[in-house]
């Protein structure tokens, strides 16, 4: 210390994570390897990332001026009119889901590795699953799973576990992001996801292909969306039960589309899959999300992840505990239904205590009401030319599908923008390689949506119209 005397010996500082050339290959001599490189030889080339590109290190305030100035080209949402399809919605969440779920019992204790964890977040817990099977209409629901597109995933494994084959089925018309995620489940155990046609018409499902695919005997499970990628209640599913016969049946719904809907349990779903993130969950690019599932009882032993049940104390007391823990975490690798390494508990929280403060009879007039403003929408869209809307011929709820037949969706979308709206999603693959596709968007009035707005989208899609379909 100074003025004592004692002499003060110099630390050199130590780095979590070497960034000297030649510690890293002193790291790599003791491990017998030439390059960064070998540690992932047994990674396929196809799966790797490659360098990120993120360029040398920089002080940390020169990262925040950076970040700062890539954030100020960010446009809040609420700054447009949404009109965006898909899985993904912006609805408005009581003050109430946050002000409950950022209370530190729940916010800070949300994953119960052991039963006796958290009563408290159990409890939730089996309410959320209560909702879920009351929705979806069949016995027994998880405690969530990360998103809509991997609870899918765990009902193709969930189905092959089930039932002899090598073919599962799915809509042609399926999001190109969830058949993308089934074909990654599918491509260890070396199964196929096979598409299904559509009537280019009314964009229903080819139930005649349906009947000679399972006819073939190597299918092993089918999935059905309600609504479908194209917006459309394709009224064959209720006879997709009858033609499958003891193949497992999937149902992958919106749960806003159940409250007025038929639950899928009563036309013969044995699974029932969905996202929830619409109930109380912000969009915030793409995530957190929510993945809904759901069973009959008699296959319970074959679902995935945990489930929460209801029991008693030593004192007679209501109590909950983890009843089935099917993951590697608890039980032998070997016989676990899944890997997953978690569930999204708080945002099973969030979904559960949005349902219940917006209740049965606010959540059917939500999806009531944006029903109605997607037909305002279609109706003043129809006669425009250049434009379908609907482009098929069936019945649709709060989403349908837009098709342009001259120019491309980015340009449409790009003179929307200008009116500060948001037009609809598009539905084309974007991968290299993927097949060229029509031209066409999901649209969706988001609750905020009014008479102007939909005025406004319309407006830009005449003046889009007239110029023939350009920019």
């Amino acid at each position: 210390m100074p003025g004592s005397g004692r002499r003060v010996r110099a630390t050199a500082l130590v780095r979590w994570i070497s960034d000297e050339a030649g510690e890293e290959a002193g790291l790599l001599r003791a491990l017998g390897l030439t390059s960064a490189d070998e540690l992932f030889r047994d990674v396929p080339k196809k799966a790797r990332l490659g360098r990120l590109g993120v360029g040398a290190s920089r002080e940390e305030p020169e990262v925040v001026a950076e970040v700062d100035r890539l954030l100020d080209r960010n446009r809040p949402l609420g700054r447009f009119a949404s009109f965006l399809g898909g899985r993904i919605s912006a609805r408005y969440a009581p003050a109430a889901v946050d002000a409950i779920v950022s209370r530190s019992e729940f916010y800070t204790s949300y994953t119960p590795y052991q039963a006796e964890a958290s009563q408290g977040m159990l409890r939730a817990l089996f309410e959320f699953q209560s909702l879920w099977v009351e929705l979806s209409g069949v016995d027994v629901a998880n405690a969530s799973l990360y998103d809509g597109a991997t609870a899918a995933g765990e009902a193709l494994l969930f189905c092959r576990r089930l039932h002899e084959g090598r073919r599962f089925l799915v809509p042609a018309s399926l999001p190109w992001e969830e058949k993308s995620v089934l074909a990654n489940y599918a491509s260890g155990p070396g199964l196929v996801v096979e598409e299904i046609p559509y009537d280019a018409r009314t964009g229903r499902l080819d139930l005649e292909f349906v009947r000679a695919a399972v006819a073939a005997k190597d299918v092993f499970g089918l999935l059905a969306d309600v609504p479908n990628g194209f917006g459309v209640l394709d009224e064959g599913i209720f006879e997709l039960k009858g033609i499958l016969g003891e193949v497992p049946f999937v149902v992958a719904a919106d749960p806003l589309a159940l409250t007025v809907l038929e639950p899928p349990g009563s036309y013969g779903a044995d699974v029932v899959v969905g996202e929830g993130q619409g109930f109380g969950i912000a969009p915030s690019f793409g995530g957190p999300l929510l993945g809904l599932f759901a069973c009959r009882k008699e296959h319970v032993r074959q679902a995935p992840g945990r489930i929460v049940g209801a029991s008693v104390d030593a004192y007679g007391r209501p109590a909950f505990t983890l009843t089935l823990q099917t993951r590697e975490q608890h039980i032998r690798r070997s016989r676990a239904t899944s890997n997953i390494c978690t569930n999204e508990s708080l945002m099973a929280l969030a979904f559960v205590v949005y349902a219940s403060v917006v209740g049965p009879r606010g959540l059917a007039r939500l999806q009531t009401s944006l029903a109605e403003k997607a037909r305002t929408l279609a109706t003043a869209l129809g006669p425009l030319g250049g434009l379908q809307a609907p482009r098929f011929e069936s019945p649709y709820l709060g989403e349908f599908t837009l098709e342009l037949a001259r120019g491309d969706c980015a340009g449409f979308l790009e003179r929307l923008r200008r009116r500060r709206v948001l037009g609809g999603h598009p539905l084309a693959d974007p991968r290299p390689g993927a097949a060229r596709s029509p031209e066409r968007l999901l649209v969706a009035p988001s609750p905020w949506v009014g008479e102007k707005e939909i005025a406004r989208y319309a407006a830009a899609a005449k003046a889009w119209s007239a110029t023939g379909g350009g920019a």
